[in-house]
């Protein structure tokens, strides 16, 4: 049996300096909300800033090439993001980005305040880092930062 090259993916999709992170939750989990404040919150880390791309909102295409897996957006929804309580929203958006990271969003009573370091989450046969947090809290843009930029170290 042979693995699919793409997925259509029910999540949102951003780039934090360049690394792609997939949103994962359910429906009205948060997904774009988060998406939302980390693309419009100006974030810093060692006194730089950080830059935070959309790459898609609500569905995303994986494509795996190699051993590597990529998030795109379907054409239909490119640059586009929900803003719950204005609508659509059109927004600058990359075409693609290697994915590093996924985000299950989670409440924070259902979160171990110590992961285990090895949580996967698997797409297309290929496996990535998986991390839980809280969207609605204050910090999680932070959160995802710290996230990926300590995925880029390993």
């Amino acid at each position: 049996m042979t693995t699919p090259t793409t997925t259509l993916v029910h999540a949102t999709a951003v780039a934090v300096a360049g690394r792609g992170v997939l949103l994962l939750g359910a429906s009205g989990a948060g997904k774009s909300d988060l998406a939302l404040r980390l693309i419009t919150t100006p974030l810093v880390h060692d006194s730089n800033p950080v830059d935070v791309r959309l790459i898609s909102d609500d569905q995303v295409v994986v494509a795996r090439r190699g051993d590597r897996l990529f998030a795109s957006p379907p054409e239909t929804i490119a640059g586009q993001l929900e803003v719950r309580g204005v609508g659509i929203v059109p927004f600058p958006f990359l075409k693609s980005a290697e994915l590093r990271l996924a985000v299950a969003l989670q409440s924070a009573d259902s979160i171990d305040r110590m992961p285990e370091p090895d949580q996967r989450h698997t797409i297309l046969g290929l496996d990535m880092p998986l991390v839980a947090i809280d969207g609605a809290m204050p910090g999680a843009p932070a959160r995802v930062l710290l996230a990926a930029l300590n995925q880029a170290k390993n």
